[in-house]
C-alpha cells in the first residue's frame, strides 16, 4: 500500500468527516482517478513523434497509454479525422494514490518558480486540474533521451458534490494550493 493510501484511510478519512461534519465515514470524498493527457500538436507532420511521447508517459504512469485520435478534419492545422494526436492514461486505485505521492512530493517541488497550485481550477463538480509544462520534473524521464521538452494536462477526479469538499480533500493529501 503507498503511503498516500495509507495515510488518506488512517487519518485523513476521519480528519474530514470531523472537518465537513458528515455523520457517515461513506459520505467522505476520495479520490477515483488521475488522467494524465499529453497532446503532440507535431505529430501531424512527424508520426514518430507520437511515440516519444507514448514512451515518456508510460514511464511516468507506470501503465500503457492510449493514443488519441482527432475527432474532425480541421483543415489550417493539416489534421485529418482518425490522425493521432496525442496520449493520455487513467490512472485508478494503488498507481493513482502511488502517482499522486509522487506527484507532490517529488515533481512539484521540482517546478521552476513554482509557487503552489491555483484554488480557481476547480470545475464546480469536485475535480481538479492542472497543467504541468515540461515532463522532465518527473525522476522516471531521463534527460539524454527526451526529443523535445512537452507539457501535460492532470485530472484528479473525487467524489466530493462541491468544490469545499475537494479542496480539504486535496489539502489532506498535502496538495500545495494557494490560500
Amino acid at each position: 500500500m503507498s503511503a498516500a493510501k495509507k495515510l488518506y484511510e488512517t487519518q485523513i478519512k476521519q480528519t474530514i468527516k470531523a472537518e465537513l461534519g458528515y455523520t457517515n465515514v461513506m459520505q467522505v470524498p476520495r479520490l477515483e482517478k488521475v488522467v494524465i493527457n499529453i497532446c503532440v500538436p507535431e505529430a501531424t507532420q512527424d508520426s514518430k513523434k507520437i511515440q516519444a511521447a507514448y514512451d515518456d508517459l508510460m514511464l511516468i504512469a507506470g501503465q500503457k497509454p492510449v493514443i488519441t485520435k482527432a475527432k474532425n478534419s480541421i483543415a489550417s492545422f493539416k489534421l485529418r479525422e482518425g490522425m493521432n494526436i496525442g496520449v493520455k492514461v487513467t490512472l485508478r486505485k494503488d498507481r493513482m494514490f502511488e502517482f499522486i505521492d509522487r506527484l507532490v512530493n517529488i515533481a512539484l517541488p521540482r517546478v521552476r518558480d513554482f509557487r503552489g497550485l491555483s484554488k480557481k481550477s476547480f470545475d464546480g463538480n469536485g475535480n481538479y486540474s492542472l497543467g504541468l509544462k515540461e515532463q522532465l520534473i518527473f525522476p522516471e524521464i531521463n534527460y539524454d533521451k527526451v526529443d523535445k521538452v512537452r507539457g501535460m494536462d492532470i485530472t484528479i477526479c473525487s467524489t466530493a458534490r462541491n468544490d469545499k469538499d475537494a479542496l480539504a480533500l486535496l489539502k489532506a493529501l498535502n496538495f500545495p494550493i494557494q490560500g
